[in-house]
């Protein structure tokens, strides 16, 4: 029914108006029910999310402290690795420095064994140059010993004889029989300088006899006999008497002397002007 048949009809206005009043009076506790209904459901929705956001960022800070902790640790490796490698680097420079000094070393022994290698050579070719040396210097001692003021002659000899015999030995080394023989020419040029008081047999107008000895040196061999105490020098060539007077005395002091029985003193003993020239 339209508006122009409503107004048309005016006794059906108050009724369609008392109609709409009611139906007003009914709808509006029911859309104030509503409202309040929507309120409330919004409200827990609300609240659930909310509950929702605050968990979700619980769990996010508790994977953000994990993931912290675990950069944490990678960096403490890395910082322990780092550590290691510095030491390591350290550890190789030594042996860099190390390696390098031996380098120079090794150079130096090779050199080294070069010069041996060239000594070694040397050597062999002395070797069989000094025996014959060695001998020769033996035969020069031997004529020398035999022109020299004639003390101590058997024990001179009887070295000589040793080192000729151990120069024909084999199981001697070279260095060892040099050594010998320079010892032997050590000994008779320390004779020339020292003085000695020994007993001995003295061969003398075809007799033995036991006497003393006094060697000043080379400059002076004196004898004085065992027993009958006759006194005598060598002359260079051969033995000549002294007489008691005044020898005696200072024969005997000059062997007091050499055997350390007194001080040392300065001695009056008969010499060859002849021998001392020669010396």
């Amino acid at each position: 029914m339209g508006f122009h048949q409503i107004r048309s009809n005016d006794r059906l206005w108050p009724r369609l108006l008392a109609s709409v009043a009611v139906t007003g009076m009914l709808v509006a506790p029911v859309v104030g029910q509503e409202e309040g209904g929507v309120e409330e459901s919004s409200a827990a929705q609300n609240s659930q999310a909310l509950d929702r956001i605050e968990q979700e960022g619980m769990v996010r800070n508790e994977e953000r402290r994990v993931a912290q902790g675990e950069v944490d640790e990678l960096n403490e490796e890395t910082r322990r690795l780092l550590d290691d490698y510095r030491a390591e680097l350290k550890i190789v420079e030594g042996l860099e420095v190390y390696i390098d000094m031996l380098g120079d070393q090794l150079d130096a022994q090779k050199e080294e064994i070069s010069i041996l290698q060239t000594s070694i050579t040397d050597v062999a070719v002395i070797e069989r140059q000094i025996l014959p040396l060695l001998s020769r210097m033996i035969d020069g001692l031997e004529q020398f010993v035999a022109l020299d003021v004639p003390f101590l002659a058997q024990e001179r000899q009887t070295r000589i004889g040793d080192l000729r015999t151990l120069l024909s030995r084999s199981d001697v080394t070279v260095a060892e029989k040099a050594r010998r023989v320079f010892e032997a020419f050590q000994i008779e040029s320390d004779y020339g300088r020292t003085i000695e008081a020994y007993r001995d047999k003295l061969a003398l107008g075809g007799a033995s006899f036991d006497a003393d000895f006094l060697r000043v040196g080379r400059v002076a061999l004196i004898y004085r006999t065992v027993g009958d105490e006759r006194l005598g020098f060598w002359d260079g060539s051969a033995w000549q008497s002294l007489p008691n007077s005044p020898y005696r005395r200072l024969v005997e002091q000059g062997l007091k002397v050499a055997r350390q029985e007194i001080a040392p003193e300065l001695l009056t003993i008969p010499l060859n002007t002849n021998l001392v020239e020669a010396l």
